[in-house]
């Protein structure tokens, strides 16, 4: 089985970005897509289902990003989704951005997500989901979430809704597998490239559930590269 640290992600994404030349909106695009087709291959019951939506739960950054190339696809494939951004908009920046235009331009419904008023709002409405994609926080996270958004994710994770995180459940180290004051409690976690080394940690279990691995489309030499550096020779 092969993990990968924080740094080492960002190693694999920075090498097929400068070295290789794939732009990182390309690499967020097969990162999105790729796990819409897991979400798509587990879910076939749900699918197309015009009678209710899916939730995708969106952050600022590249989580969010991937989420709303999720939306996207899911979209497409006949699925009514709804997003909750967990952000202002103002706060959407990069390739996360070119995504977030995107789906506002294809008229997916995008919920605010901010302040407490808009999260007791967005997670009664979430309550009326088929399922909900965690795509708040990604391996960038270490430290305590901030509230009220610490409460969302609580709040989420006691519904009886199957919860897909995004590459890592939203509130855990992925390094250490430590759980935060607020943590995504999903069913599948949909990871990118590798598992993550907190994932071994037995702290962590109790909120990935399921683990599926998803490919980005980096170049395979790159991961062998990085992997074979934090070899001891």
């Amino acid at each position: 089985m092969t993990y990968l640290t924080r740094d080492q992600v960002r190693e694999v994404d920075r090498r097929a970005i400068e070295d290789y030349g794939v732009p990182g909106v390309v690499l967020m695009e097969n990162a999105g897509r790729n796990a819409t087709a897991i979400i798509r291959q587990d879910r076939t019951k749900f699918e197309p289902d015009t009678s209710t939506f899916i939730a995708i739960v969106c952050g600022r950054g590249n989580n969010g990003g991937d989420g709303f190339v999720i939306a996207r696809h899911l979209s497409n494939a006949g699925n009514r989704v709804e997003i909750f951004l967990a952000a202002e908009a103002s706060e959407v920046k990069g390739d996360a951005l070119i995504n977030f235009d995107i789906v506002r331009k294809m008229g997916i419904p995008i919920h605010a997500f901010v302040s407490k008023e808009e999260i007791n709002a967005g997670v009664r409405r979430i309550t009326q989901s088929i399922f909900v994609v965690d795509a708040i926080l990604g391996t960038g996270f270490r430290g305590e979430v901030r509230a009220p958004l610490d409460e969302a994710i609580r709040q989420i994770s006691r519904t009886d809704k199957w919860i897909y995180a995004i590459d890592v459940p939203s509130g855990l180290d992925c390094d250490s597998g430590v759980p935060s004051n607020a943590t995504m409690r999903a069913k599948t976690t949909i990871t990118f490239v590798a598992q993550k080394t907190g994932f071994r940690s037995e702290m962590a279990k109790p909120f990935l559930g399921e683990i599926r691995v998803a490919d980005i489309g980096a170049p395979a030499e790159i991961l062998d590269a990085v992997l074979s550096e934090a070899t001891p020779s």
